[in-house]
């Protein structure tokens, strides 16, 4: 009985990584290429802050998914590699949230 319930927590861990791989990927697709259209439409207003928080809301969905992977692991090694993936990721979401921050301060500013 313990098997099965620890087999359907695996298989539900896994397919939710899937998910939330899957999310991030599309979000980051459909940011760059809105921001391709916006590009050659000549609009370049707002160009890179919209790029840069579809990036961002990309990050945290793909965050979420290394968050679950660490649930599932079996050994040391694969939890030092999912700890390392999670710190760079939390890091490039920082930069990048800061980034947000300094380009709409700056919009601010031409206003």
């Amino acid at each position: 009985m313990y098997e099965w319930i620890e087999y359907g927590f695996e298989m539900l861990v896994k397919y939710g990584i899937i998910l939330l791989e899957f999310i991030g990927s599309a979000i980051i697709v459909v940011s760059a290429l809105k921001a391709l259209v916006d590009l050659l439409r000549g609009k370049k207003e707002g160009l890179r802050l919209n790029l840069a928080q579809g990036i961002a809301l990309a990050l945290e969905f793909k965050l979420g998914s290394e968050v679950l992977r660490t649930v599932i692991v079996r050994d040391m090694g694969e939890l030092v590699i999912a700890g390392a993936i999670v710190l760079l990721r939390a890091a490039m979401t920082f930069l990048i949230h800061w980034e947000i921050k300094n380009e709409k301060a700056e919009q601010r500013e031409l206003k």
